[in-house]
């Protein structure tokens, strides 16, 4: 361990990149981590749309959007509030402000995860940089150096390449690990908005239906008589009949 930290001293604007690149990977691996498993991931989601249908198809969409803005922060509460917003207008404008808060909860979900793969491979390649220079070290200092010396200057020629390809790979297999992780988790939390707008507009479709079948039946019950009323008008139709004989 103490070679290594001579290596880092004495290689530091070499070995800088690659600690500072493992210094972001840091920062992004805790933010993201943080986001996609704590912050929005929506507890019990089948209950909270259970709640949003029962308001929506009583009429209740005001009630409906103030338990959305009760998760606000999470992707499925979001584009469901959305979809509320505009229950009002016809279904095509729906559908495309649904599509256009999905795709920006999927950016946001997605954010900075690729970083970590482009850190893994840079701190891959400056190691091998290092390794490789390391060698070029070694063999320079091997011809010019005294016969005693070369076994000593050989030894820390490839220390240094061996210390500049294990701080690379320290930096990168991290990532690559978190950064399965995340895009696995990030995948189904997109699959999870993905499923919220498709059941947020089945919610809507219900409540138009609903309001539909409402209006047709209030419709028949005006425009058809009623039996008794049709029973009244039989005896005015058969006297303006004996009435026409008569005549």
């Amino acid at each position: 361990m103490s070679e290594f930290f001579m290596f880092v001293r004495g290689s530091f604007w070499h070995a800088a990149p690659i600690m500072v690149g493992g210094g972001f990977a840091v920062a992004i691996i805790i933010e993201r981590v943080r986001t996609l498993f704590k912050v929005y991931p929506m507890q019990d989601i089948d209950g909270f749309f259970d709640r949003i249908t029962g308001m929506v198809i009583s009429g209740k969409v005001s009630e409906a959007i103030g338990l959305c803005d009760q998760y606000r922060g999470k992707p499925s509460a979001d584009v469901t509030k959305q979809a509320l917003l505009r229950a009002h207008q016809p279904e095509d404008l729906v559908e495309s402000g649904i599509g256009l808060v999905v795709g920006k909860l999927t950016q946001a979900i997605q954010r900075r995860t690729s970083f970590l793969a482009t850190i893994a491979n840079v701190s891959t390649l400056l190691g091998l940089f290092g390794t490789i220079a390391g060698l070029i070290y070694s063999f320079e200092a091997i011809g010019q150096a005294d016969p005693q010396q070369k076994s000593t200057l050989l030894a820390v020629g490839i220390s240094q390449a061996m210390n500049a390809t294990m701080l690379g790979l320290a930096v990168a297999i991290p990532c690559m690990i978190a950064f399965s992780l995340l895009v696995n988790r990030s995948n189904r939390l997109v699959a999870e908005v993905d499923s919220s707008a498709m059941r947020a507009m089945d919610v809507l479709r219900q409540r138009y239906y609903t309001v539909e079948l409402e209006a047709q039946n209030s419709a028949s019950i005006y425009s058809e008589p009623t039996a008794p009323a049709r029973e009244k008008r039989k005896p005015k139709s058969k006297a303006l009949e004996e009435a026409v004989v008569r005549l």
